[in-house]
Order: structure tokens, then sequence, then C-alpha cells
């Protein structure tokens, strides 16, 4: 039983078995052309098939703590010999394995399930007709070598140095399913906002995209609504914007027309001069006033304190954040891949990974009619690794379709309390920076 078809048992249908199935409905020459850049179109007759080689990908993020030649053991990756004996595969195949299939690969995959699973997703789970999204950064380490610290960097620190390279994720997610519905990557020296802007530019119609207040980016706010297509944005603004009132809705929700500076029209002179928004303050008890600025300009289709309410959603993608980093990655101090070019295919892969648990979770909730948010990720995560290890080690497909009904069953178990609300933590620094030098001879030049 090949983990593509786990795949497609979970997918319910939502996509093919395999490449070859996936060919029949979305043009896929990007595979064959991965391939022929990679110096090679018989992949099929090694051990490990192009497919198989993806898969392990994947599984690397799935089975944190496996080495990745029992991974492709796990998900039985590896191809029988001519008179149908099961092989093993090396440790040294591997690298070169994923050598041959390259990033590009992963990286359509990823952009392939998004479309199927996250917007289908976004769609189902909306807010006043809109899809809820919203997009934020954060950086994950990767190990350190030279080749690492001379393509993503290393970031800056208080204390002379930082002891390993960093790239700079940024992902647009669905908020109300924290599957992602857009994701990209650069050295950690990148901006924020260099990475996050294509991919909220590139948001569906009938959206809002909630953002925080780094985002107070006037030219690319305009260029977003200005798209048309009702793709509107919410986000906190800095106390000392500046604009003019038009129309009081309220008390504290107001039209305002906001002035785009002369030093962002002298780069883009094509901006108008000021663009009109709606700002909205709201205060919880024991926060200061805060000030939103919204695109959603019709004050009784969109009411102010709904939308004070909806801002605070955007904390979905920090929780979506530490289910990477401490369930997915498991805390490690950096992923895998020690080169270039594995450290930019893993990153692919642990985009499927994730958004491979969180169809799973998806698909349960809506048989519990529960919200996405109310089943453990963890526990989900366990049930996945074995419902793969099983598929794996029997070769049965007909005892799949039960597995996974007892699988979901058994998620019946991992469903959380609802949300308390009102709740605040002051917040504290809960582990001391060592004492011990720090060792400047890594990596070895």
């Amino acid at each position: 039983m090949k983990a593509a078809s786990a795949l497609y048992a979970l997918s319910d249908g939502t996509l093919p078995a395999s490449f070859e199935g996936l060919k029949s409905h979305i043009n896929l020459a990007w595979i064959q052309e991965a391939l022929r850049q990679g110096g090679t179109g018989k992949l099929r007759n090694r051990k490990l098939s192009a497919e198989d080689i993806v898969w392990l990908v994947i599984g690397m993020a799935l089975y944190r703590d496996i080495p990745m030649a029992d991974v492709a053991h796990r998900l039985d990756l590896v191809l029988p010999d001519k008179a149908g004996r099961a092989q093993s595969v090396s440790k040294g195949a591997i690298p070169q394995a994923r050598v041959r299939v390259g990033v590009d690969a992963l990286r359509e995959l990823f952009h392939i399930v998004a479309g199927h699973w996250a917007l289908e997703s976004a769609q189902r789970y909306q807010w006043r007709g809109l899809m809820v999204l919203g997009a934020d950064a954060t950086t994950l380490r990767v190990p350190d070598s030279p080749e690492n610290r001379a393509e993503f960097h290393l970031p800056p620190a208080s204390r002379s140095t930082a002891g390993y390279p960093q790239v700079r994720v940024a992902v647009l997610m669905v908020l109300r399913s924290h599957l992602w519905l857009d994701f990209d990557f650069a050295d950690c020296h990148s901006g924020e906002g260099t990475i996050a802007w294509p991919l909220i530019q590139r948001v569906p119609g009938k959206s809002v995209t909630i953002l925080d207040r780094y985002y107070v980016n006037h030219g690319q706010l305009y260029d977003l609504a200005a798209r048309g297509g009702e793709r509107h944005w919410l986000l906190r603004t800095r106390k000392n914007l500046k604009w003019r009132t038009i129309k009081r809705f309220g008390r504290a929700d107001e039209l305002v027309e906001v002035a785009i500076s002369r030093e962002v029209r002298r780069i883009r002179p094509e901006l108008p001069e000021t663009f009109l928004a709606r700002a909205i303050r709201y205060r919880r008890r024991g926060f200061r006033t805060r000030i939103l600025l919204t695109s959603l300009l019709d004050a009784v289709a969109y009411p102010a304190e709904e939308l004070a309410g909806l801002y605070h959603e955007r904390w979905e993608l920090e929780l979506g954040y530490d289910e990477l980093k401490t369930e997915v990655l498991e805390r490690e101090e950096t992923i895998r891949s020690e080169t270039v070019a594995g450290v930019r295919q893993e990153l692919w892969g642990m985009g499927i990974a994730y958004n491979l648990i969180r169809r799973e979770i998806d698909l349960a909730a809506r048989v519990m009619n529960l919200p996405p948010c109310r089943i453990s990720f963890a526990g989900s995560l366990r049930l996945i690794r074995d419902l793969f290890y099983l598929a794996a080690i029997t070769g049965s497909p007909g005892a799949l379709p039960r597995r996974i009904e007892k699988m979901r069953v058994n998620m019946r178990q991992l469903v959380l309390p609802p949300r308390r609300h009102g709740r605040s933590y002051p917040r504290h620094v809960k582990i001391k920076m060592s004492g011990y030098a720090r060792n400047h001879g890594h990596p070895v030049k």
C-alpha cells in the first residue's frame, strides 16, 4: 500500500491517488520538466521512483524522529526487485535521489494541494460571505554550514552573533481551519513584507485578509482593494496614522480619508493622493484603546463590534506556527537538510505535510459539526502517523477504508473544550540564556 493511496483516501477523492492520476485532472507537465532538469528520465527504474521520493520528503516532516532510510521503509516507498522481492535502500542513495527530483516538484505539489483543500475550507468557514484569511511571517533554523550561511545568513543577535542560519517563512492561512493557502520563504535578511505581500496580493476574491500593525503599507493596501472582486483587508493601525474624517457611523466608527505619503507616490506616481478606509476604535478590559483600519466600508453589512472580534482571529496564525514548530518539527533546533537545495525541498514538503494533517482534522470536524480548532492537532498527528505505518506494513488496500473510519472515530476522543475568552497573561522570559561561551569555530571553513 503506497503512501499516495492513503493520501487519496484521506482526501475523500479530492485528489487522485498518484501523480499519474493527477495528470488526468491538472496539467502536471512540471514534474516531467523537473526530472529533465535533474538530468534523468528513468527514475522509475531505480529503487525509489519520482513519486516515492516526493513522499519521502513529506515523510521527513511526519516522522521527525526516524532516520530517512527508515522513513522510506515505513511508508513502503522502496520498489521491489524484478523477482518481486523486497529491497533495502542505503543512506547514500537518498540524497542522490532527492537531488534528481529537485525542488520544483515539491513546490508545485504544495500549490496543487493548497488549491484543492485550503480554498475549499476557506469557502466553507466564511464570515458574512467572505473567506477569512491571515498572513504573517516567522523564522526557522537550518543546519549550520558555510553553504547555508552564505545563502540564508545569520540573523542579527545581541550577543555577538547568532548560532544558526535562518530562513524567513511567510504563510497565507485560512484562519478558521489553519490550512495554508499560500506559502513562501527566503533568507532571514529579507524583509517580512517582501515575502508576505506577494502572497497577500494573490488572495482570491470575496475574502478579508487580517494583518498586524507591521503591514500598514498604503500602496499595498490600496492595490489589494483596487483589484476588485471584494478583496478586503483588516488590520490594527499605528497610533500616529493621520486621516481626515468623512462620515461618522457611530461614536467609535467612522469613514476616513487616508493620505498616501509623497515618498510612496514619488516611487509609484500612479497611486492616488488618498484612499478611503474605515476606522474603528474599541477597547477590551485590561488593554488600551485600539484602532482598526479596514476596507470594509459598509457599516450595516459589516458591524464594527463583529469586526473587532474578527480581528482577534489573527492569533490563529500564531497557534498554527506553534503547531508546526512544537508538534510537526518537535522543537528540534533545525530542520534536517544540510544543503541549500535540500532545505528548500524540505520546507515545501513540510508545508504539504502540515496541510495533510489539517485536512484530516477539517474532515473530522465536519462530521462532528465542530470548528476545526476544537480538535487536537498533536493527537491527530499521532493518529495519521499510525495510519501511514499500518497502511505500509499490511499492504491491503481493502483494509484502508476501515482503518481510516476507525481513525476518525478515535478522533472524537481528541475534541478540545471550547476556547475561553477574556484571558490575559503578562509576557515572561521563561528560559535563561546559556552562560557558556559561544563556539565560534563552527561551521569549519
